[in-house]
């Protein structure tokens, strides 16, 4: 069990009052009240335990947009999932249109799903501004250092920077704010992303020259310089800074501290073999170990803490095996483990998914080719291929379930394969470990901490980098790090090219990175999606030209009524 602190689930409710006290004002001094009993904008940040506690609500919304289904599930399932990219599909339903199924009917200006994008990005912003303006206004005589109070302005520099990341990439040309919003606005402009970008590299340099060295962050999962130099390098690509951005990625890579992991460590349970260090990396309390020389940012998740939340990476991930029904001669084909007396259909060493994110072919299968048995990512503790009928009565029990066993035409296809039996990526599950809900083995959720910066990601920026370049060899040798701790085939320099970076970054971020942000920065969105997403009901998911972004939410365009705000192309 972890012992620290839970810094994550306290700070939600402060930042979530302040934006409404800010909605009332008044014009006339004689009228202004000084807050001394409640919170408001004039005294929720003049103390420093006020101010950690706003950094952890940042935390905290940042974390229930983007890393929990209750914050969105569609949104989850698109961003960290990778669905409607070369990635994956929504396994559970092909053709669902509740997730990105079709990017024509999808991907429309009243879809509430996707209006998300825009409000969870905009509302990170607005408490981003109220904590840099309270940091700014609170007294001198709080701080004890210069350092430590530029420390907190860059962890909330950080979180603004990040939001505009994403506003920028799914939408191009956003507003440009800056200041806390105190009343009600209706004459937001699209500022040109160059004005994003120069705010973007403000904040993140910011962030990068004062935030704290690996270690001594005040709690795990904090902000470091790390984490903003990483932001920086690819926010440095996206603008063609190339040298930039290896410089960037280099003082993280060469000299913070860091190095991938080569050797085992922490406290891993094997369950589906002999193990590896790449299966630590993925261990229930191995991400903030001091050890750990890879996490550079990692995503808190407490079971037993108020608000410490937990991961639907099981659910979302994983294949619906125990709704497949039957065994070839009529049992149920998983009895599922013991609990109070009763076979429940679960296994705990798979958990409850429910075919949230299937993988494509690419990802399953083409990118393994060249070294299936040697990289240990696609060891078969790594990536769960063969299922087991899981029944005494049968005379199928323990065999590997085959759909062929069974007569033509008594199976759903699209089902069998896309929702019941598939490859599942098992760096998301936490086998033999569910510590709630136990009659649902998890119920699809556990505990584990969650990486959103990896040193691994690091170094395939600076590769990523170094193509722009026309490094071909710099980058191949960037590439070939990672490799070679997979114990996979090292790659020649003329095969290092910005496909290969993707190849790679698949190969070992499956999961970890927002897709969808990673291609439209290289410029590949469009191309990849129709000729890798293999979705069966809609192949290439009628991606348009025009989706390279996405819809502004007609919602805040029909609200925007003293100033024209001009939708994307094609919506």
């Amino acid at each position: 069990m972890k012992k620290y602190i839970n810094m994550l689930g306290k700070g939600l409710l402060l930042l979530t009052i302040i934006p409404a006290l800010m909605l009332s004002s008044c014009s006339k001094d004689v009228l202004k009240e000084t807050a001394l009993d409640f919170l408001s904008t004039d005294n929720a940040y003049n103390t420093v335990s006020g101010i950690r506690t706003g950094i952890s609500g940042l935390h905290t919304k940042f974390r229930n947009d983007w890393y929990l289904e209750a914050g969105g599930q569609p949104e989850f399932v698109t961003n960290l999932g990778g669905v409607g990219t070369d990635l994956a599909f929504h396994g559970e339903d092909p053709n669902s249109t509740t997730f990105l199924s079709n990017y024509k009917t999808y991907l429309t200006s009243s879809n509430a799903n996707m209006a998300h994008y825009w409000s969870y990005n905009y509302e990170i912003i607005q408490k981003a501004n109220a904590l840099i303006k309270g940091i700014n206004a609170a007294d001198a005589g709080i701080w004890t250092s210069d350092a430590q109070k530029n420390a907190f302005l860059g962890e909330a520099m950080f979180f603004r920077a990040f939001s505009y990341r994403m506003l920028v990439s799914y939408y191009g040309d956003v507003p440009l704010v800056t200041e806390v919003i105190n009343t009600a606005k209706t004459d937001f402009v699209r500022a040109p992303k160059t004005d994003i970008y120069k705010q973007m590299e403000e904040d993140l340099t910011f962030a990068a020259a004062n935030l704290p060295t690996r270690g001594k962050e005040e709690a795990p999962g904090r902000i470091t310089q790390a984490a903003a130099l990483h932001l920086l390098s690819e926010h440095y690509i996206t603008e063609g800074k190339y040298q930039e951005a290896v410089n960037a990625a280099s003082k993280v890579i060469d000299g913070a501290g860091y190095a991938l992991m080569t050797k085992r460590f922490g406290s891993t349970v094997d369950v589906f073999g002999s193990g590896d260090v790449f299966l630590d990396l993925f261990a229930y309390g191995n991400q903030n170990l001091a050890e750990n020389t890879e996490t550079i940012w990692a995503i808190q998740f407490e079971p037993f803490v108020t608000g410490g939340s937990i991961f639907p990476g099981e659910r979302a991930w994983g294949p619906a095996y125990f709704r497949m029904g039957n065994t070839p001669d009529g049992f149920k084909a998983f009895r599922g483990d013991l609990y109070n007396g009763v076979y429940t259909g679960y296994s705990d060493s798979i958990g409850r998914p429910v075919s949230w994110i299937h993988p494509t072919n690419y990802a399953a299968y083409d990118i393994w080719r060249s070294d299936w048995k040697n990289d240990i990512r696609n060891a078969k503790h790594m990536i769960k291929r063969d299922f087991y009928y899981d029944n005494p009565a049968s005379k199928f029990n323990k065999q590997k379930i085959k759909f062929s066993l069974y007569p033509a035409g008594t199976r759903d296809a699209i089902k069998d394969t896309c929702q019941y039996i598939y490859p599942y990526f098992l760096k998301h599950a936490d086998p033999l470990h569910h510590l709630t809900n136990m009659s649902t083995a998890g119920g699809g959720s556990n505990h584990k901490d969650v990486y959103a910066i990896r040193l691994a990601e690091t170094i395939l920026l600076r590769a990523e980098a170094y193509v722009d370049l026309g490094k071909k060899d710099l980058a191949a040798a960037d590439i070939n790090l990672i490799r070679t701790r997979a114990h996979a085939t090292p790659i020649d320099a003329s095969k290092a090219d910005l496909d290969y970076v993707l190849d790679e970054r698949a190969r070992e971020l499956y999961g970890e990175e927002f897709r969808h942000v990673t291609l439209r920065r290289m410029g590949k969105l469009i191309e990849r999606v129709r000729k890798y997403n293999n979705n069966p009901k809609n192949p290439g998911l009628n991606i348009q030209d025009y989706n390279v972004l996405f819809p502004i939410p007609q919602s805040q365009i029909d609200l925007n009524i003293d100033a024209v705000m001009k939708q994307n192309d094609g919506y």
